[in-house]
């Protein structure tokens, strides 16, 4: 456990902040990102507690600072500055005490309402001018004012200020619902849930201008750093999950399946439910559920057959029950699904357990389970999987896994593999990206680390600007067969310069490795440069902790390698006359004009 991890601990990362700093900054692989902060209030710990939860993400902030209380004139009447910065990000940071022309019991409903209208028409203005900056915008809401004029009356009445709150963040959330590329940070679900006589302190108000409480920052900073990890691929992906007195309570080898706790009759039967009823929820968005349990195989699968239980066995990905190390498990797991184990979340009541996992798998998240009550709420309040888009492949998730495991099942039937491929009677979609499909090939690229040549990340804008330029070749590959249907798994852009194409960017998912689904991009990509009089296609592989995987690619389709730095391997393929295709076992529709 780390002072990062939930519940944080506030004093030594406000105390020791130097320290973790130094520490976090020797790691490797940290991505550089360019963050402004445009505040309505002092900002200083802010931005200190802010960096450190970013490198614990493995991200490397430089900061531009607005000017004190002016994040509207820094954004609307931008002197140049902001701009020439050009953020990745743009953080407001504004809270209750920035809405300006709040109601009064005086107002009459037609003054009430027309006061609503200016601040709405305020804030619109100030968030396009954010947008027109092409960055990344995460805007906090509003709390709730620490003190009502009109006591409950405040809910209801349009001259309250609680009435008032709730419908400029509705406004809010309509225009991010509106404007890709535009998160909320929920400062309003925040102070609530710390409390607002622990959100708000009239004493740091009055003397430092500090918009909150110092304890407040670090969960404040958390928000924003789930966020941006989020928008940036950094999420979990998947739960590996023990069963007894983690999913039921009891040994259910000992107790049996009626002797285990799970309903209503008991409060920890309750509370088992309730973290079966998170995670069922929780694989909607795309995360993968898995067991990894110490247990007889059919012993445990026989507790998901109780009538109370909301999971059953079917809503597992990998159902790994013996008597392994959990840790050998888990890596085998991840092995099975194509994920690295830091993309794992392993949950488990016993300390042993997770102190053993940490050790053997320190990238693996290990969260403190204490007692049942908690669990859900530990788990929630991590910021795992925070969601920042939700597309219908997440959705699919679990079921495109699942037909991964029948493919392997069928492979383990041919003695050939090429005709193991043949028989999945693959199809693939090759076209260019279009306004359609632009968030699922955003998210794609931002996600992707296996076959990643570059690792580098897109914004929506970034996106869309590529879509646009008439010297750049898209395209994106989606991927059936006879089990199911993939959706869209490969992304590449190319700069097209005279005669030579650059490839800046090709991700593929774990979900499709070994399928051949590489060669067919790459013989659309030869078709392409061929039609186009393009005689030379180069690219990059600049090797992370975690794209060992397409280390050898290029070389494998027949580049030659130019030269090699620091950096990464430059490579160059001459585009022939004429070639046969190198992909065979997919039933290719190409739209590449």
């Amino acid at each position: 456990m780390t002072p990062f991890d939930y519940p944080y601990d506030c004093d030594t990362i406000l105390q020791k902040k130097r320290r973790l700093r130094r520490e976090l900054l020797a790691q490797e692989g940290l991505i550089p990102k360019k963050i402004a902060i445009l505040s309505g209030s002092t900002i200083g710990e802010v931005k200190n507690v802010l960096e450190l939860f970013l490198l614990h993400h493995g991200i490397a902030p430089e900061f531009y600072e607005g000017e004190y209380a002016r994040y509207y004139e820094n954004a609307v009447f931008d002197d140049g500055s902001l701009r020439a910065f050009a953020p990745d990000i743009i953080y407001v940071h504004t809270t209750v005490k920035n809405l300006m022309g709040l109601p009064c019991p005086a107002d009459t409903d037609v003054q009430a309402e027309e006061k609503l209208a200016a601040e709405t028409l305020r804030w619109q203005s100030f968030w396009d001018a954010c947008l027109s900056m092409d960055a990344i915008v995460i805007q906090n809401n509003f709390e709730f004012p620490n003190v009502r004029v009109m006591g409950s009356f405040e809910a209801s009445d349009r001259r309250g200020a609680v009435r008032f709150v709730r419908r400029i963040n509705e406004a809010l959330a309509q225009y991010a619902q509106a404007h890709r590329g535009f998160f909320i940070h929920d400062i309003n679900y925040l102070a609530a849930e710390l409390g607002l006589d622990r959100w708000f302190s009239p004493s740091m108000w009055y003397a430092y201008q500090y918009a909150m409480d110092l304890s407040a920052i670090p969960p404040l900073c958390a928000g924003i750093a789930n966020i941006i990890k989020s928008i940036y691929g950094k999420n979990k992906k998947s739960i590996a999950c023990d069963l007894d007195n983690t999913l039921w309570g009891g040994v259910i080898g000992d107790d049996g399946v009626q002797g285990i706790q799970l309903g209503e009759e008991t409060p920890s039967g309750r509370a088992f439910i309730a973290l079966q009823h998170y995670l069922k929820l929780l694989s909607q968005t795309g995360v993968l559920l898995n067991v990894n349990s110490k247990n007889e195989a059919e012993i445990a699968k026989s507790g998901f057959s109780r009538p109370e239980s909301v999971l059953h066995e079917e809503d597992f990905v990998c159902f790994f029950a013996n008597w392994q190390p959990k840790h050998e498990n888990l890596a085998q797991m991840a092995s099975q699904l194509n994920l690295l184990p830091e993309s794992f979340v392993f949950l488990d009541d016993n300390p042993a357990e997770r102190e053993i996992v940490r050790r053997h798998l320190p990238n693996t998240a290990v969260p403190e389970l204490t007692t049942p009550e908690t669990y859900v709420q530990t788990l929630a309040r991590s910021g795992y999987f925070e969601v920042t888009a939700l597309s219908e492949d997440d959705k699919k998730r679990s079921d495109m896994y699942r037909q991964n495991a029948q493919r392997a099942q069928a492979e383990a039937s041919f003695g050939d593999y090429q005709e193991y491929l043949k028989s999945l009677e693959m199809k693939a979609v090759i076209a260019p990206f279009d306004v359609q499909h632009a968030p699922r090939i955003t998210q794609l690229m931002n996600k992707t680390n296996q076959f990643n040549l570059t690792t580098r990340r897109y914004t929506d804008a970034e996106t869309a600007d590529c879509m646009n330029d008439e010297n750049t070749l898209t395209l994106y590959a989606s991927l059936s067969d006879r089990f199911g249907d993939n959706g869209i798994v490969s992304a590449l852009i190319g700069k097209v310069n005279g005669g030579v194409l650059t490839i800046e960017e090709w991700v593929m998912s774990c979900r499709v490795f070994k399928r051949d689904l590489e060669l067919a991009v790459f013989d659309a990509l030869v078709s392409y440069c061929r039609a186009h009089r393009i005689d030379t296609i180069e690219g990059d592989y600049i090797p992370t902790a975690k794209n060992a995987y397409v280390r050898t690619l290029y070389p494998s389709l027949g580049f030659s390698q130019e030269k090699e730095t620091e950096e990464g391997v430059h490579y160059q393929f001459t585009v022939p006359k004429k070639s046969e295709p190198l992909c065979s076992v997919i039933d290719v529709t190409t739209n590449l004009s």
